[in-house]
């Protein structure tokens, strides 16, 4: 698998994927996503018993949307020969384009939300009746692990201790700005995490098996490909990234009932914003007709209705059920860890893989390896979502 030849061969290629890979650097939408002001706003609204429209102050966008867009579709993609990579190559520059727009409407409210609509999608029925049936199990079972007792400082230090399994070297920064316990910003390699969180034994289980055993490992895998859109990800690669991390918490062993409804609440969340509803619509919807404590039920509303109304976290449940479904037919996950990459796009992988202009993944996630869950339950509502 020759890259020197590879990259002779395929000039034309290399050129168009150097052009974009420059551009999408401006374009890492989780650096604009999350509002610069949770805490007082949550102040506010709590205050005010739960019926004030929060108004969240965003980082200020630095780049021109206008003149990206120009820049990307200029791109002369018919030089591409081959019609699957060149068909993968116009749909990455829709895709990225379709960022562009989310990036420059974020906290203009519908206008957000369309955008959002267009590159995440929203809940199928199908989707809406597996969160359902997901929320009728029990989740009361006490267990030590889940108590909320670590702060982000010995977060780091658990984060440190479970990646020497990796020998992948990555950055901790620890910030106020985030509407999530952790994340990764993929073109920085950075693991970011909640200052003010307290994590439990858990959770941290959790975190570092989906931020690092898959978000990490695919990131740098992708960095290990020549060409960089492995890197910088392929169309809808939300999905089957997020389906990929919270399966690695399954097989784990540390996925719960608790946490998979927390992903169900997330489509039920994602499918009130389809019907009109307003910040304090959806809290008071999982708060007092779900019976969801009510940090629960704020964080869960802020991720949703962030930016203006934000669709992408209705995909951890359905990438969760099409990864477990394909894993469970014997499928080689290894192609899936290739870098920022989704199912549907597999047959292009491989066909890249056999012209030499990909590679086979060079770290793996060892939660795949074997199957540690010990709940019974689980196994049986994965087998059964539609």
């Amino acid at each position: 698998m020759s890259q020197i030849k590879a990259t002779d061969e395929f000039h034309d290629l290399f050129d168009i994927d150097a052009n974009l890979n420059r551009l999408v650097k401006n374009i890492e939408l989780l650096n604009y996503i999350n509002p610069l002001n949770i805490a007082s706003e949550k102040k506010k609204f709590y205050s005010s018993k739960y019926n004030y429209e929060p108004e969240f102050k965003y980082p200020k966008m630095r780049f021109n949307g206008y003149k990206l867009h120009r820049l990307f579709f200029s791109q002369r993609l018919e030089r591409i020969e081959d019609d699957d990579i060149r068909q993968l190559y116009e749909d990455i520059i829709y895709e990225y384009s379709g960022l562009i727009e989310c990036i420059e409407t974020i906290g203009q409210g519908r206008k957000f939300y369309f955008n959002s609509l267009k590159s995440f999608g929203t809940p199928t029925e199908k989707d809406i009746e597996n969160a359902k049936f997901i929320l009728r199990f029990d989740d009361s079972e006490f267990n030590e692990e889940m108590l909320p007792m670590f702060s982000a400082e010995e977060a780091r230090a658990y984060f440190d201790e479970f990646s020497k399994r990796y020998d992948f070297e990555y950055n901790i920064k620890i910030s106020n700005n985030l509407s999530a316990a952790a994340m990764v910003l993929n073109n920085t390699q950075t693991l970011v995490l909640r200052k003010s969180h307290k994590y439990s034994k858990n959770q941290l289980k959790v975190l570092t098996n989906h931020e690092i055993g898959v978000h990490m490992v695919t990131t740098f895998n992708g960095l290990s490909h020549p060409l960089k859109v492995f890197s910088n990800g392929f169309p809808n690669n939300v999905e089957t990234q997020e389906g990929l991390a919270v399966y690695s918490e399954f097989m784990s062993n540390c996925l719960t009932i608790e946490r998979l409804k927390e992903l169900a609440f997330r489509v039920i969340a994602v499918d009130s914003l389809n019907k009109g509803y307003d910040f304090s619509d959806t809290f008071h919807l999982l708060h007092n007709q779900h019976k969801l404590n009510r940090d629960k039920a704020f964080a869960i509303t802020l991720r949703v209705h962030r930016g203006g109304g934000f669709t992408k976290d209705h995909l951890y449940l359905s990438g969760l059920r099409n990864v477990y479904k394909y894993a469970k037919k014997g499928k080689d996950l290894g192609v899936l860890l290739t870098g920022k990459v989704s199912q549907d796009y597999i047959p292009t992988i491989k066909k890249m893989q056999k012209l030499g202009l990909a590679l086979p993944p060079k770290y793996f996630t060892d939660a795949y390896i074997t199957n540690d869950n010990s709940n019974p339950n689980l196994d049986f509502i994965l087998k059964s979502l539609k």
